[in-house]
């Protein structure tokens, strides 16, 4: 399977055909835009790739496609009546909810419908997301599922530790291990240094394991440097990626485990991710008082140049 595992988030990625999603020679790959989300200004943020059509392709086609684009997420819209019908593909698998394609995908209806909230239907959930056009740039905002959150097995928080070489003594203990799920489910690990954030390191295809083996969409890694700023790190190895520079999903479940945990967050919290990459990402998420509702994220989001067809 293929390996994502850091690019410049300006150079388009080429296909890499292997047997599974990139087998059946060259894709085209022109109907799809790429977008960067959660940008820190013009630059930075996470690219996703965008395809919107009169109707979905098979999934077979939308995986291919995706492994072919190479970003971290794919986001497939056609429009279903008064909403638009939404499904999201990494390199290697579908994955059920994807923030940062989220948010490039309201990018792209707001320069094709104009500014305005629009509705989403999901395989699992029914969301919105707001895009109004700013110049070059595009403000964006999604509505995130339902979240919950409990704590985390102490087997699987020994095994994640270990994955990344830390121990019990990297942990912040004022935000336990858990298990979060804003519309996919996530181990949220929060650190007591941000030293340790920037050494993190792990294999592949050992997290992959792991995080397919728990059901796990990706693995959180967060330090607050306040009550309502953090800086995080996302491994994404279940969808074959190393690291995302923005997690618009994984930035939601932090948020609503914030809320679950008690946290002193004052009803929104600030994101920095990527900066270890040298993709640094700028992420807000708001959340109101009641237990297991929607976190509001948002973020702007920037055209990226236009692949040649592969």
């Amino acid at each position: 399977m293929a390996s994502t595992i850091t690019r410049q988030p300006d150079v388009p990625p080429a296909a890499e055909p292997s047997a599974g999603a990139g087998a059946g020679g060259p894709v085209d790959t022109s109907a799809v835009q790429r977008i960067a989300a959660f940008s820190d200004g013009d630059a930075g943020g996470n690219p996703a790739g965008v395809w919107i059509g009169a109707a979905l392709p098979p999934a077979a086609e939308m995986q291919r496609l995706a492994h072919a684009v190479g970003y971290s997420e794919t986001a497939f819209a056609a429009r279903q009546g008064d909403s638009w019908r939404v499904r999201y593909f990494s390199p290697e698998s579908e994955v059920p909810f994807c923030g940062h394609a989220t948010i490039a995908l309201g990018a792209a209806l707001a320069a094709r419908e104009g500014d305005g909230v629009f509705p989403l239907a999901l395989n699992n959930a029914s969301i919105t997301v707001e895009g109004r056009r700013e110049g070059a740039r595009t403000a964006a905002a999604l509505q995130s599922p339902p979240t919950w959150s409990r704590p985390a097995d102490s087997g699987l928080v020994d095994t994640a530790l270990a994955l990344f070489g830390y121990t019990a003594a990297d942990l912040d203990p004022r935000i336990p291990p858990a298990l979060a799920h804003a519309g996919a489910d996530h181990v949220v690990l929060a650190l007591a240094s941000r030293a340790a954030l920037a050494a993190m390191r792990y294999d592949l295809d050992a997290g992959r394991r792991l995080m397919n083996a728990h059901g796990l969409t990706t693995i959180v890694l967060a330090v607050a440097e306040s009550a309502q700023l953090f800086h995080t790190r996302n491994p994404f190895a279940s969808g074959g990626v190393y690291e995302d520079p923005a997690t618009g999903a994984g930035t939601a479940a932090l948020a609503g485990y914030l809320r679950d945990l008690g946290w002193p967050h004052g009803g929104a919290i600030d994101v920095v991710q990527g900066e270890d990459m040298g993709m640094r990402s700028r992420l807000h998420a708001a959340m109101g008082p009641q237990a297991g509702s929607s976190i509001r994220v948002s973020g702007t989001a920037r055209p990226l140049a236009e692949a040649t067809p592969a």
